[in-house]
């Protein structure tokens, strides 16, 4: 019943900056936290940064003052703002959803991904 939409990737060159976008629509009783995660061609999905519900942000060392997570509430959208890109950012990025759709139904939903390049 959760669908998510990324949107925002593109080309930019070292030390540029992106804003990817997440929104969530379907029915939605309550979320537990939302998650970017990316993965790069040949390698494992790499978590990235995580919201929870109570607004706490987390990020994964090598983003950490250059990545922020936001949430805006009344449209179910998260946002990812990356600053002062680099070569290695370059990945497909995928939101993901971790919540209930009912009182008893939990569920984890990923989106399509939207691709990140980082030149130079």
């Amino acid at each position: 019943q959760v669908q998510l939409v990324e949107s925002g990737g593109g080309l930019v060159q070292a030390g540029g900056s992106l804003r990817l976008s997440c929104t969530a629509s379907g029915t939605i009783f309550s979320f537990n936290s939302m998650g970017w995660y990316r993965q790069a061609p040949g390698k494992q999905r790499e978590l990235v940064a995580t919201l929870s519900h109570e607004a706490v942000t987390r990020y994964t060392e090598s983003v950490k003052g250059r990545f922020t997570m936001s949430r805006d509430r009344a449209g179910n959208t998260v946002y990812l703002q990356m600053n002062s890109l680099k070569p290695e950012d370059s990945a497909v990025y995928y939101c993901n959803f971790l919540g209930y759709m009912d009182p008893t139904t939990v569920m984890s939903t990923w989106g399509q991904g939207t691709q990140v390049t980082v030149s130079s």
